[in-house]
C-alpha cells in the first residue's frame, strides 16, 4: 500500500541558481590563474599560516577525533530528519516573534530580501560576512534595485571595494596582500589618510573609520548564520572582528538568509561545534565573538526579525544517496587550507562562491552535474584524502567526487550513441587484465614504447584523450621488459627464494661475500 505522506524529498530536483555556476571549465579557469605569480605567493604563505595554528591547537584536545565523530553524527542525524526539524525551528522561532519566509532559489530569496528592505523605506543596508548572500548574489542584486549594501567584515569590505569576488569561504581577501590593500584603501576610500601605511593595524583602524557611521545609521541589516538550533529557534553567528555584533544589535530590521541544511536539533549539539568550528577554520581555541539571538525581545536589539530559509539546490543535494553527506559542512574551510590544487590556483578558478575541495562537490550537487561547466569540478582534485582528514565532520570529499566523476560520464554517455575515446580505453584495460596471457601479450609491446621515446628517453606527446597526460608533464621511456618477464628469466622453475628476500639461493649464493665483513652485513 503506498503512502501520500510528504517525506521532504521532491519528486523532481530543484536545482540551484546564482553564483553557483561555473563560467568556464575549471581547467581553462585553473590553467590561467596558475599564471598569476603574485596569487601563489599570497595563497601559498596564507593557507600554510592557517594550517599550521589549526595543528597546534587541534592537536591540545586528546579527544579530538571524538568530537569529529560527534560532530558528523550529529549532521548525518540533521539530514536524516531534515523535514521536522525545520517545522520545529519554524514553530519555536515564530513563537518567539520572528518571521520566516522559504525561498526556492536564488531569485526568489533576493525579491523576498528586497521586499523587505523597501518596506522599512531603506535604501542602505549594513552586511554581515554571508556565504549564503553571496551564492544568491543578493549585493548585485540590490544595486540593481537601488539598494546600497556595505560589506563589515574587512576581508569581504576588501573585496567589494576592489570590485573582485571572494576566493575562500573563511578569509575572502586571501589572494590579496597588504599592500595590495593599501592600494584598494587609497583607491577607492572617500576619505583616507594619503599617507596610510601597509600596517595591518594602520590597514584596520582605516577600515573601522570607513564603517563607522554606517553602523551607527543603519537602520536594516542583513546576516548569515552559522547555525540554527531547532529546539529553541535560535541562530547564531561567530565572528572574529566584532562587526557582526554591531549588524546584529544596532539596527531597527534585521534580515537573515540561511541555507535550510544550517539546523542543529538541540542547543547542546552547539556545544560540540563551538570547539570544532573555530579549530578548524582560523585556529583559535574559541570564537572571539559568537551572537545568539531567539526572536524578538522588547526595547533590546532589532525589532523585526526576519529569516529566509533558503533551498537553492539542497533538496536536490540530499537527493542524492552519496552526495548528501556534503551538506554537512560547516563551512570552516579546512579542506582549502590542506588542498594542494586550491593551494596553486585560488578560488576564483572554481567559479562558483564555494572554491575549493568542498566547493567541487557541493557547486555541482546543487546545480546538477549537467550544469553549464560545474560537471569540470569533480576533476580538480588528486583525491589525495588530505581535505578528509582534515573536515571536522568527517566529510569524505575524495569518495564523492569518484561519485560525481561517475554521474558525469553516465550522463555524457546517455547522449552519444558512439563510444568514446574514454569507454574504448576502459574497455582494453578490462580485456588487458583479465587474464595473464593478454597482458603478458601488450607486454611484447614495450620495445615499440622504447622506439617512441627516441634518444631523449621520454614521451613528449601521446595522441588522443592520453595527450592530458603530457601536456604538463614528460613520461620516461617503458623498460626492456616488464616486471613480469624479468622474474620469469631470473626465477627459475625450482629455484629456492630465501625467505624474507624474495631472491633465490643461486643469486644470493653467487653474490655474497665470503668475508666476516660481508657475514656481518
Amino acid at each position: 500500500m503506498s503512502s501520500n505522506t510528504f517525506l521532504g524529498m521532491p519528486s523532481l530536483p530543484v536545482f540551484g541558481h546564482g553564483n553557483l555556476n561555473a563560467t568556464e571549465p575549471f581547467p581553462k579557469a585553473a590553467h590561467r590563474e596558475l599564471g598569476n605569480e603574485q596569487l601563489r605567493a599570497n595563497l601559498g604563505h596564507a593557507t600554510h599560516t592557517i594550517r599550521d595554528k589549526r595543528l597546534k591547537v587541534v592537536a591540545e584536545l586528546p579527544d579530538w577525533e571524538d568530537m569529529r565523530d560527534a560532530g558528523s553524527a550529529i549532521k548525518d542525524a540533521t539530514m536524516a530528519n531534515l523535514p521536522a526539524l525545520l517545522e520545529q525551528f519554524e514553530a519555536n522561532f515564530t513563537a518567539r516573534g520572528g518571521i520566516i519566509h522559504w525561498a526556492r532559489d536564488a531569485q526568489e530569496a533576493n525579491e523576498i530580501v528586497t521586499s523587505l528592505i523597501r518596506a522599512t523605506g531603506e535604501s542602505e543596508v549594513v552586511k554581515v560576512k554571508s556565504m549564503a548572500t553571496q551564492e544568491i548574489g543578493l549585493n548585485e542584486y540590490l544595486q540593481e534595485q537601488g539598494i546600497a549594501a556595505f560589506e563589515t567584515d574587512l576581508a569581504e569590505l576588501i573585496v567589494q571595494l576592489d570590485h573582485d569576488k571572494p576566493s575562500h569561504i573563511l578569509v575572502p581577501a586571501i589572494h590579496k596582500n597588504r599592500s595590495q590593500v593599501r592600494e584598494i584603501f587609497l583607491r577607492e576610500m572617500p576619505v583616507v589618510d594619503p599617507l596610510l601605511s601597509d600596517d595591518p593595524a594602520r590597514l584596520a583602524e582605516a577600515a573601522r573609520t570607513h564603517l563607522r557611521k554606517k553602523f551607527l545609521s543603519a537602520k536594516v541589516a542583513v546576516s548569515g548564520a552559522n547555525f540554527g538550533l531547532a529546539d529553541t529557534g535560535t541562530l547564531t553567528v561567530v565572528e572574529s572582528e566584532g562587526n557582526g555584533r554591531m549588524c546584529l544589535t544596532l539596527p531597527e530590521t534585521l534580515i537573515t538568509v540561511m541555507g535550510i541544511e544550517k539546523l542543529l536539533p538541540s542547543w547542546q549539539d552547539l556545544e560540540v561545534f563551538m570547539q570544532l568550528l573555530p579549530r578548524s577554520s582560523t585556529g583559535e581555541r574559541m570564537n572571539p565573538y559568537t551572537s545568539l539571538w531567539t526572536g524578538v525581545t522588547p526595547g533590546d536589539g532589532p525589532q523585526n526579525v526576519h529569516l529566509v530559509m533558503l533551498d537553492n539546490g539542497r533538496t536536490a543535494a540530499l537527493a542524492d544517496e552519496y552526495g548528501r553527506t556534503a551538506l554537512n559542512c560547516i563551512r570552516c574551510s579546512a579542506c582549502m587550507n590542506v588542498c594542494p590544487v586550491y593551494e596553486r590556483t585560488g578560488g576564483h578558478a572554481y567559479g562558483s562562491t564555494y572554491p575549493g575541495p568542498i566547493g567541487a562537490v557541493l557547486s555541482p550537487l546543487m546545480t546538477g552535474i549537467k550544469s553549464e561547466e560545474n560537471n569540470s569540478l569533480p576533476y580538480a582534485s588528486s583525491l589525495c584524502g588530505a581535505c578528509f582528514d582534515a573536515c571536522p565532520v568527517k566529510i569524505n570529499i575524495p569518495e564523492i567526487l569518484v561519485h560525481l566523476r561517475g554521474e558525469d560520464v553516465d550522463s555524457k554517455r546517455a547522449t552519444i550513441k558512439v563510444p568514446s575515446q574514454m569507454d574504448l580505453m576502459m574497455k582494453g584495460a578490462e580485456w588487458a587484465f583479465s587474464k595473464g596471457s593478454h597482458l603478458a601479450l601488450l607486454e611484447k609491446g614495450l620495445p615499440l614504447g622504447k622506439l617512441v621515446a627516441g634518444r631523449a628517453k621520454v614521451i613528449k606527446k601521446l595522441p588522443g584523450i592520453a595527450g592530458g597526460w603530457t601536456q604538463s608533464r614528460d613520461i620516461p621511456a617503458p623498460p626492456s621488459q616488464s616486471f613480469r618477464q624479468w622474474w620469469a628469466k631470473d626465477h627459475q622453475p625450482g629455484a629456492a627464494v630465501v625467505p624474507g628476500t624474495g631472491t633465490s639461493s643461486t643469486t644470493l649464493n653467487s653474490s655474497t661475500d665470503n668475508s666476516p665483513e660481508g657475514e656481518q652485513a
